[in-house]
Formats: C-alpha cells, structure tokens, sequence
C-alpha cells in the first residue's frame, strides 16, 4: 500500500512537497528544516506524498546521523510509516558510516513511544540541547 524512496530535495518540486507535508504535519510547532542539506525521504499512498523523514549529520554525537524530520499526516497513522521511515533512515545513516541515529522530541509522546518501541534508548548527549528529551539508536 505505501511506498518509501529517497529523494533529491535539491529539486524544487521535491523541496516543496516537503515543505508542504511539513506544514501539514507540524503546523507551526517546528521550524521548516533545511531540505537541500542531508537525505530525505517520501513515504507515498499511491502517487500521493503521505509522509516524510530526513536525517542529517548530528552537531551533538560524533558519527551519527540526526533524525531530524519525520511526520506521517494524520490520516495515515496507525500504518507503521513512522517506524518504516526511521528503518530506511537508519539503513541511510549505517551507508553514510555513521555509528548510531539520535533524534529528539519535546511534547509528542506518540511520536517518542515509536522511537521507544523502535529500540531507541534515552540518553543525554555530550552537548544537550535545550530541555528536550533526547534518543540514541543502537542498530547502526
């Protein structure tokens, strides 16, 4: 039923299909990432962009990736896209040659649940950030 691919989001098309789910998906509760920088990928329903995650290289653990988008419109929660998204971010970060995929989340608790049952582990970075909770995976 979905399909997930890397794509360039270089491309102005791509860059804006990002924008949008992004807007869709977080309202504006996070600021718009930069999408010309790391990898990103589309989860689709058809031909119709549902979902979207990007990883990026992490200012905070050496030789890791950073997650730092991943957000499936509300109609189609419940698919596992979350989890699928974050496996093929993680076979991105292990082809980079990073050591782990860390990421962050403030107030979505659904969101950290998936990392949780991803395998994901709370942690507290060298350098924290600013009251967020943090995750380190340990499959790359």
């Amino acid at each position: 039923m979905y399909q997930i691919r890397e794509v360039d989001a270089s491309e102005d098309d791509v860059a804006d299909t990002l924008a949008e789910l992004h807007q869709l998906t977080f309202l504006d509760t996070a600021p718009v990432p930069q999408f010309d920088q790391g990898h990103w990928l589309l989860a689709l329903c058809g031909t119709r962009p549902v979902a979207f995650a990007g990883v990026i290289p992490s200012t905070h653990v050496f030789q890791a990736g950073y997650f730092c988008r991943v957000g499936v419109l509300g109609k189609h929660c419940g698919h596992r896209l979350q989890l699928r998204l974050m496996r093929a971010m993680e076979a991105r970060a292990r082809l980079n040659g990073w050591c782990s995929v860390v990421s962050d989340t403030t107030d979505n608790i659904s969101s950290a649940n998936n990392f949780i049952r991803a395998g994901y582990r709370l942690f507290s970075p060298t350098i924290p950030g600013p009251g967020r909770t943090r995750f380190i995976g340990a499959k790359t």
